[in-house]
């Protein structure tokens, strides 16, 4: 418990993540904790339907930060080396932004995948993907065996 006090003080967006039994809802270490029998349950899903939905939430809410930053108006900066400089953030801030946004889309899904029942379970071949791998990846779709299956398919035929 205390290594879960210690990251919850040293990242404040981690508090989500270590939610206390007084709210009802299940911490990490119960999550799995749990025998694999009960596998996706009512309680998974709704741990899993909040992981997504704050991260969701974390992530529009960058957006309109990125908004803010890029009205900086780079023409009043005299020195050219500063104004490269503020260009080359803005260019870096565009292409975090355009990550997050896919990765919007990937959460947008998988919330849709828990409301019909196929979230957890690989795309490829049904199986349960894995609480480890959701805790680590929530948006996955693919087990690990599939999902590096699919990674050597690529590397050897670069598709």
């Amino acid at each position: 418990m205390n290594a879960v006090k210690t990251a919850t003080k040293a990242d404040p967006k981690l508090a989500n993540a270590w939610k206390t039994k007084a709210g009802g809802e299940l911490t990490e270490a119960e999550l799995l904790a749990m025998p694999d029998a009960e596998y996706m349950n009512d309680k998974q899903l709704e741990f899993f339907r909040t992981k997504l939905q704050a991260l969701k939430d974390d992530l529009l809410s960058n957006a309109g930060q990125t908004t803010e930053n890029l009205r900086e108006d780079t023409s009043i900066v005299p020195d050219p080396a500063d104004r490269a400089t503020i260009e080359e953030e803005h260019a870096l801030e565009l292409r975090t932004r355009d990550r997050e946004r896919k990765l919007l889309k990937k959460i947008s899904q998988s919330l849709a995948r828990i409301e019909s029942g196929e979230y957890g379970f690989c795309d490829e071949t049904g199986e349960p993907i894995g609480l480890g791998r959701l805790l680590a990846r929530p948006t996955a779709t693919l087990s690990l065996e599939a999902q590096q299956r699919r990674e050597m398919k690529q590397k050897m035929f670069g598709d």
